[in-house]
């Protein structure tokens, strides 16, 4: 939830001075009651108009978000401040000089880094996951200042002092439920490479009856996607008849879209109860890490062996207490985005674990169209170029192609949060997940976040072990008997990161393939981001339903795939 605070909040300390030759300068101060001696971390300023939220939450890299500032910190005391002046780099304005005069709400934040020893002697300093799914405006242990009002004007000398003086609370862990449990896993493949413990954690739906059925086994559906504080879409109890409504900026169709969230998790609660309802466990799994929100569920130089710590060692342990079938063809992958691509790279790089893949509207599955870019034939990932001109790439429309921000803004913005691949951000979790190690330990960069000139060596290793299409391409002689009827491609015609160009270039090989594929990959008419393929809905409900939308996929790929002699019974009680 959003914290709301006072229009009339006190105004911030101004303290004159001559040193602030070209722009007014922010002192942020490190006041909280911090026990470690001094930090280090990612100082983010932030200036809005809008008073209604907590600048922090307000960030983002659309045009019209709001002004933020970063500046990397080291040895960083109590009592001591650092200085946001004219050099420390901004999005959308490049410098303090760029901010127009005026009044703003003003808020400081210390996203807070950790030193890891890896497990191959380098080390890097990166904030650790600490439960809030590496928001850097919510983790547990950042420091925060209390937003204030500011008169702002770059072309008067002075400082303005801002104080850092709230530690963001722990993150209180879920709790058991009838139908939710919880499942917490150490990786000692993790705990190797990165120097110190890593767990995964799994939150389980469980079927009815599930603790009155012992003699059941189940078969297992992994819901893949962005970081999970708990199981979502499932609730127990009918909407809130005192729900806030606002209408929904994305879905137009919506005006009170929290209500239709609502509805939906509870139909699926009564349609996961009813007495027709095959019985299985879903799981989703929070594998956070100092890089992003999730791992992307694959073997990584930078994030270390997660494809298989997820596969081998978490999957079989949580079957093992949850009773799952335990077998190839009782497990499942589906997701969106994100999730689509895990649960695609999943399958291809998982062939013989998993018994399918519903992918909708995956990050690109193709590098030829990565957004926008083809990786290996583009020579700037910002900028398409003639010899006299040059028009920017967009990096986010919506189904009328308006463009809210360029490629170049969204990486702009990302420097600012993080240098060395470090903001959380999009296009950096790529490059985290995909890029070889650098030789200072930090991910090697696909292009030059200033200037977008893509690095065609790094772009290679991208292709020979990320490019999904181009692996299924290349290895399709031995993948495609193992895939065949596995594979199910769902994604908007205008998805709003383009992320059909790339669904385009998978169909290309996909019809043509030999032995078939024997799968599905259908287009949404004007569907935005996140369609998961059922056209009798607006694409705000349809991306509500992946839980019940797969589900009947998945029986049909179970009746098709099971072995001679496999428990289709135990596991379908009324």
């Amino acid at each position: 939830m959003r914290k709301i605070f006072a229009v009339g909040v006190a105004m911030a300390t101004l303290t004159l001075g001559t040193h602030a030759l070209h722009a007014e300068e922010f002192r942020v101060e490190l006041a909280a009651p911090v026990s470690a001696t001094t930090y280090e971390g990612r100082l983010i300023l932030i200036l809005t108009r809008d008073d209604k939220t907590e600048p922090r939450f307000q960030v983002g890299p659309a045009f019209d978000a709001p002004q933020i500032f970063g500046l990397q910190v080291e040895k960083f005391g109590k009592g001591q401040f650092r200085v946001i002046g004219a050099t420390v780099p901004g999005y959308p304005g490049r410098t303090l000089a760029d901010i127009p005069a005026g009044t703003y709400t003003v808020q400081a934040v210390l996203h807070k880094y950790d030193s890891f020893t890896l497990g191959n002697g380098k080390t890097v300093k990166l904030p650790a996951a600490r439960g809030a799914g590496q928001n850097w405006r919510k983790e547990p242990g950042n420091i925060i200042s209390k937003p204030v009002k500011v008169d702002f004007d770059p072309k008067r000398a002075g400082a303005i002092t801002i104080a850092l003086t709230d530690i963001l609370p722990p993150v209180v862990e879920p709790k058991d439920s009838e139908f939710i449990r919880h499942f917490k896993f150490k990786s000692e493949r993790l705990s190797k490479f990165w120097g110190r413990d890593v767990f995964l954690n799994g939150h389980v739906l469980v079927p009815k009856d599930f603790d009155k059925h012992p003699e059941a086994k189940y078969p297992l559906a992994i819901f893949h996607g962005h970081f999970p504080d708990d199981f979502g879409g499932f609730r127990t109890t009918p909407p809130d008849p005192n729900v806030k409504c606002v209408q929904s900026e994305r879905f137009r169709n919506e005006p009170c879209y929290a209500r239709t969230e609502q509805q939906e998790a509870y139909d699926f609660y009564k349609k996961w109860t009813s007495p027709d309802f095959p019985r299985m466990l879903i799981v989703e799994i929070d594998h956070s890490n100092p890089y992003y929100d999730d791992s992307y569920a694959v073997n990584s130089a930078n994030l270390g062996p997660y494809g298989d710590a997820i596969t081998y060692d978490f999957i079989p342990a949580l079957e093992k207490k949850f009773r799952g079938l335990g077998q190839g063809w009782s497990r499942f992958l589906y997701g969106g985005s994100t999730g689509g691509w895990e649960a695609l790279a999943v399958q291809v790089f998982y062939p013989d674990d998993y018994n399918g893949a519903f992918a909708a509207c995956p990050d690109p599955i193709d590098f030829r169209q990565t957004m926008v870019t083809n990786l290996y034939e583009d020579k700037n990932a910002y900028w398409r170029e003639g010899p006299f001109g040059r028009v920017a790439k967009p990096g986010k429309r919506d189904y009328l192609g308006h463009v809210s921000y360029t490629a170049e803004d969204e990486n702009r913005w990302e420097a600012v949060l993080g240098d060395k691949t470090r903001s959380g951000g999009q296009w950096d979790i790529w490059e985290a997940v995909y890029s070889p190690m650098g030789a200072d330990g930090y991910p090697q960069r696909i292009w030059d976040k200033a200037t977008g000139v893509i690095d065609k060596k790094v772009a290679d290793y991208w292709r020979e072990n990320y490019d999904l299409r181009y692996i299924m391409e290349r290895d399709w002689k031995t993948l495609g008997p193992k895939l065949q009827g596995k594979i199910h491609i769902y994604v908007g015609d205008m998805d709003n990161f383009y992320l059909n160009n790339a669904v385009y270039l998978m169909e290309d090989f996909l019809k043509k393939a030999t032995p078939a594929y024997q799968g599905e990959l259908t287009y949404g008419d004007r569907d935005e981001h996140c369609w998961n393929g059922d056209p009798s809905v607006p694409n705000s409900v349809g991306r509500l339903r992946y839980n019940s939308m797969y589900v009947p996929k998945i029986l049909k790929r179970i009746e098709a795939a099971a072995p001679p002699g496999a428990d289709l019974t135990s596991w379908r009680y009324r």
